[in-house]
């Protein structure tokens, strides 16, 4: 599935079965949350935190893709194309930092 085709697809299942689009401040506020629970589920799979009961059955795919939907929600509504800003936004990390990283005494294994 393509980015373009993901976007048509969120659009098509919010204008059916969602009725209408959250407005943009409460998808802002949507996906802060759900980055907030993607950060719960690493703290514990992968930080020091230990899992607490109302964490069992998470899993870390089913999180992001709940970032991943609430994007491409606040992408619809706001009309950002987002393969072309992906394509745009990778030209210009590419461009910026060319050899930062490959510089970086941090990132040397």
């Amino acid at each position: 599935m393509t980015l373009e085709e993901a976007q048509r697809q969120v659009d098509e299942w919010i204008n059916t079965t969602g009725v209408r689009y959250f407005s943009e401040l409460t998808n802002m506020a949507v996906l802060t949350e759900e980055v907030g629970e993607v950060a719960r589920l690493i703290s514990r799979q992968y930080g020091d935190q230990s899992f607490k009961e109302s964490d069992k059955g998470k899993e870390l795919s089913d999180e992001l893709a709940d970032v991943l939907w609430v994007v491409i929600c606040l992408a619809n509504q706001t009309g950002v194309n987002l393969t072309e800003a992906f394509e745009k936004n990778m030209e210009k990390k590419t461009k910026r930092d060319k050899d930062r990283h490959k510089k970086n005494k941090k990132l040397e294994s």
